[in-house]
């Protein structure tokens, strides 16, 4: 399994917040939501979430952007790319 190292705080909309100083390690579980029952992205800049459906139907991780939840192809995933 890949390792990733965060620095900064760490906020999840459903579930905690606080500090990552050191590496992270195992399985993060990220908030699940289909196109139509994402939240707004307003206000969550820098959000990540997983959106089963969010890249016209497939599986993505999607990050707010402050306006949009923007998929990993760089399209909003309301824009059914």
């Amino acid at each position: 399994m890949g390792k990733t190292t965060f620095s900064g705080p760490v906020v999840s909309p459903g579930g905690f917040e606080g500090d990552v100083t050191g590496d992270v390690t195992g399985s993060v579980t990220l908030p699940t939501f289909t196109v139509a029952t994402a939240p707004s992205a307003e206000d969550l800049t820098g959000t990540i979430v997983f959106v089963s459906d969010g890249l016209a139907g497939s599986p993505t991780i999607a990050v707010s952007d402050g306006t949009d939840w923007i998929a990993s192809n760089g399209n909003a995933i309301n824009d059914g790319s």
